[in-house]
């Protein structure tokens, strides 16, 4: 029998507000590449911002200081172009080709110009004749300055346009301008595009010191032998490009006998993960030829970054060619990589790769080009566990590498301890750091426990950026294995795919001496195989991550997002969110992460008012652990998607959420009148009333559940004079019982006329999306 229950939940007026910002259900706005991704201190350039549903672009917005940026055109897909069309590009083509052919000779270009056959006609333009129009579109603008080199390139990709698979998620582009201040502080930035719907997705954005370019197409070895030769580089340069399909680039380089030549590609850090494409990223493959024309240094990674660092010592005077390509010869627009050539100071290793908070601490460094082989790390107050340090020597920057703030104490493996007898006495909680320092070498600590107690052993290596792959082994006195790890995901690690720390938790079965093994499991080590060993009790503990990072919503609306819990050794507790360090008015909805549950959906609600400029929040997680009250900073992320299968949650570095304009139609936010979930009997229904106000948009409104919880579905939406019901009911065989949130989504259909020949017309239902409800707490629970 079906359980019903009436609720009077929402009051929501104004109603003709959300229809007044109606739009179109289509995807959010969204930027797949930008090109190039960045650019000197100092310099003034446009860069190209792939997309989708960036029509109506009028701001951007990049992190931090010293940058500005603004649209200056925004263009369409470009769609098939008509034989008319092929042919004008083709006869401009020709005439443009000639033109540069006879200006290479020093002759006429008349004078090069193609006989024609005997009998053949002159075309003349009859009156009739009509101009044929090409699309507005970057690709057919400013033929007249490209040289001879840059329009062969020009001919390649006009042949490969009819043969190009589209893809709409970065088929629109926006042209922007970027200006750098001469002293804006070099690094990643974000940047983010403003729509009328809102703020796009964060891409990377880099501010560099050394001199920059671009490649030239055409630049491959099949380039033909009559183009004159691109002139050779100087090094230090950093170049941007990117690759087409089948694809392969090359540039010169004058380089000196006696350089340490470090080759530094990026490719992934600027797009992380690709969806539609395996392995899931542009993977770039990077060679150097010697003058002789002889591959003499080759990269195709570093260690277990997709991106390539290339080392070579020059032993000659002269001109090097250097190649990148794709490893599976694949290529289009968002393909994107900066190349950043010299004599360039790179880290390979530091040890050790942390230290306690507060105190001094200091790490040897070794690498390529370096300044010194010390550094002082950071060991200040703050949540950050993870930071980067990098050494900057005069317009030279080396790459950053990071390393851990931890609160316990800390100190060295003491050597030799290979073996049972030799094994390193550790008084717990302790980190330790160490160094598989060969292969094969096997590193013992032991250290005193009781029956009962829990003890947690974890390796930080590959979170900071060690080759270890780390394997645990918990032993007793007679070197019987108690427990055992090889691998352990961390979920906080958005970028990592191969998650190589160990994490060995175990409850020890007696009092006595106990042991612990690690090893590197690929039978790997050396300098560079570091690692810092956390031994002691469970610290139960939670980080948050919460998606996406960039939020959209009118004035008074509400916005969906999600929010996950990293729990951590054991903590398995209720986590409150509340908005921090945001403007009045910001509040959550149905913000209880439910105890054991890894991430939820819940609301977001913008004040009564819209903002100029979006604005940057920062959202809190609560929680009550051993009786203290413990908050995290939920660090806000973008869900990736990779090789069109996994997830990742990577992170950014700010939470901005663009509030849109009221207009003159008055909002007024729904509050929720209601202390507690509303309880939904397991294989039942319940009945959830909105309260409207008599208004005649009400008929026209269609309200559905936004990514409901399994099991749960939207049964019957009952209308009445001054609202409506919902009808909410549970499949017995699929929804689970416990604490979670609806979400209702607000929609409507309007009829528009559309001209279908010149007599008639006919009339469509276009659908339009007028946002959410704030998020409706509920409980699923079993039937009496």
């Amino acid at each position: 029998m079906t359980t019903s229950k009436a609720v009077v939940l929402l009051a929501l007026t104004g109603l003709c507000g959300f229809v007044a910002h109606a739009q179109s259900s289509r995807p959010e706005p969204h930027i797949g590449y930008l090109y190039p991704a960045g650019g000197q201190q100092g310099a003034v350039f446009q860069i190209t911002a792939g997309g989708q549903s960036l029509r109506g672009a009028s701001r951007v917005y990049v992190s931090g200081e010293g940058v500005r940026a603004r649209v200056l055109h925004h263009y369409p897909a470009l769609r098939n172009l008509d034989r008319e069309q092929r042919q004008e590009l083709q006869r401009r083509f020709r005439e443009l080709r000639q033109k540069r052919l006879a200006e290479a000779a020093g002759g006429d270009p008349a004078a090069l110009a193609p006989r024609r056959a005997r009998g053949a006609q002159t075309p003349t333009n009859q009156p009739t004749d009509k101009p044929v129009e090409l699309p507005d579109y970057p690709l057919f603008q400013n033929w007249e300055k490209l040289s001879l080199r840059e329009l062969e390139g020009l001919s390649r990709e006009l042949l490969n346009l009819r043969k190009r698979q589209p893809n709409a998620q970065i088929s629109e582009i926006v042209e922007i301008e970027i200006s750098i201040n001469a002293g804006a502080p070099p690094g990643d930035r974000e940047l983010r595009v403003e729509t009328p719907a809102g703020l796009t997705n964060p891409l990377c954005f880099q501010v560099g010191l050394l001199p920059e370019t671009r490649e030239i197409e055409i630049n491959d070895p099949s380039a033909s032998s009559n183009l004159p030769k691109a002139p050779a580089l100087d090094v230090p340069i950093l170049i941007n490009g990117r690759i087409k399909s089948g694809d392969v680039d090359r540039c010169r380089l004058k380089v000196h006998r006696g350089q340490n030549l470090v080759v530094n590609v990026q490719a992934r850090r600027l797009i992380p993960y690709l969806a539609d494409a395996v392995p899931g990223w542009f993977q770039p493959i990077v060679a150097l030829y010697g003058a002789a024309g002889k591959e003499v240094s080759f990269a195709d990674d570093y260690r277990f970054n997709p991106d390539p660092v290339l080392f070579y010592r020059i032993p000659d005077e002269g001109e090097y060619e250097l190649e990148i390509r794709d490893s599976l010869y694949r290529g289009r627009d968002d393909f994107v990589y900066r190349i950043a050539i010299g004599e360039l100071p790179f880290i390979t290793h530091m040890f050790p790769l942390g230290g306690r908070r507060g105190t001094s601490a200091h790490s040897s460094i070794a690498g390529w080009n370096l300044p010194g082989d010390r550094v002082s790390l950071n060991t200040s107050g703050g949540d950050d566990r993870l930071r980067e340090i990098e050494l900057r020597d005069g317009h030279r920057l080396s790459n950053s590498v990071p390393y851990a703030v931890d609160t316990e104490p800390d100190g060295l493996e003491a050597e030799p301890n290979e073996a049972f007898a030799q094994a390193q006495r550790l008084s717990l909680p302790m980190i330790v750091n160490a160094r598989v320092a060969r292969a094969g070498d096997i590193d013992y600590f032991k250290i005193k426990g009781r029956a009962g107690e829990e003890l947690v052993a974890e390796v930080w290596a590959r979170r900071l950026n060690s080759p270890v792959d780390s394997l645990v082994r918990l032993l007793d006195t007679s070197g019987k294995v108690l427990g055992w790890n090889d691998d352990h995901e961390d979920k906080e690690m958005g970028l990592l795919t191969h998650h190589a720390d160990s994490y060995l938790r175990a409850r020890l079965l007696a009092d006595g001496d106990y042991y612990l093994q690690v090893t590197d499991s690929q039978n790997q080590g050396g300098e560079a195989y570091v690692y810092r060993l956390h031994v002691g009790p469970p610290q139960p503990d939670f980080a948050l991550r919460v998606s996406p990072s960039s939020l959209n919503t009118f004035a008074g609306g509400s916005v969906p997002l999600a929010v996950h819990a990293v729990r951590k050794d054991g903590f398995e507790g209720d986590i409150e969110l509340v908005v921090k360090d945001a403007p009045a008015g910001f509040r959550i909805s149905g913000g209880r992460i439910p105890a054991g549950r890894d991430s939820i959906r819940m609301t977001l609600t913008a004040p009564a008012h819209p903002f100029p400029e979006p604005v940057s929040i920062q959202l809190e997680g609560r929680a009550r652990i051993a009786g203290q009250l413990v908050a995290r900073r939920a660090i806000p992320c973008e869900d990736m998607m990779q090789a069109f299968l996994y997830q990742h949650l990577v992170p950014a570095r700010e939470l901005l959420v663009a509030v849109r304009g009221a207009g003159n139609r008055r909002r007024v936010v729904p509050p929720i009148a209601i202390d507690g979930p509303i309880q939904v009997p397991l294989g039942g229904t319940t009945q959830v009333r909105i309260n409207t106000g008599r208004t005649p948009a009400l008929d026209s409104i269609q309200l559905e559940l936004h990514n409901a919880p399994a099991g749960l579905s939207l049964q019957e939406v009952k209308r009445r004079s001054d609202g409506v019901d919902l009808v909410i009911k549970t499949d017995a065989s699929l929804a689970k019982t416990g604490v979670d949130n609806l979400i209702v989504g607000v929609y409507m259909e309007r009829a528009e006329s559309q001209q279908s020949d010149a007599k008639t017309s006919r009339r469509q239902n276009r659908r339009l999306a007028l946002g959410v409800l704030p998020a409706i707490p509920i409980e699923i629970v079993t039937r009496d």
